[in-house]
């Protein structure tokens, strides 16, 4: 596995190692002690699921409280995958970083505690699949506005986004929650 610290340095896209034949592939998408050694000691306790049609946003989500960190990948499709710094004291505080997630490339993408994130679909479905080092906890769920010009994010966008009335919501970076 390769693992790239992006703009970011806290977020990483790991890249995994992918054995293939005429038969089809293999990679590993976890193993404790690769990612231990690369600084990402990370117990998880959920796994989440889902699927979404093209044009869909979801985001930009964090818990407040029992902050979760997440190891994302696409099973199925395509996305824009986005992780915004929610830490005030981080010099990179209200900075994004995002990346293209795919079944073609299975690459991941480690969003770490602290963060807000999402992603928007590029594909005709998507598939998104995720590790959570903490449990959700809907009471302490926030959701920042995805198209905050603060944050300046440069979703790849083929018309008016899909979003659930939840992220239609969402605050503006100025009102939003934050961490220390």
């Amino acid at each position: 596995m390769e693992f790239q610290r992006l703009d970011i340095p806290d977020v990483v896209l790991i890249k995994p190692k992918v054995f293939g034949d005429e038969r089809g592939w293999f990679f590993e998408s976890w193993e404790a002690r690769k990612f231990a050694a690369a600084g990402l000691d990370v117990p998880f306790v959920q796994d989440n699921y889902s699927r979404s049609v093209k044009g869909t946003l979801r985001g930009l989500h964090y818990q407040i409280k029992q902050p979760q960190g997440k190891l994302v990948r696409v099973t199925q499709g395509e996305v824009f995958d986005v992780a915004v710094d929610l830490r005030k004291s981080s010099p990179t505080f209200g900075k994004w970083v995002g990346t293209v997630l795919s079944a073609d490339n299975k690459h991941q993408l480690w969003v770490p505690p602290g963060f807000a994130h999402g992603f928007y679909v590029l594909s005709e479905t998507a598939e998104f699949f995720y590790k959570c080092s903490d449990f959700y906890a809907p009471e302490h769920e926030r959701t920042l506005r995805w198209d905050d010009p603060k944050l300046g994010i440069a979703w790849p966008l083929s018309g008016t986004p899909l979003l659930s009335p939840k992220d239609r919501l969402g605050k503006p970076l100025a009102d939003a929650d934050s961490y220390p």
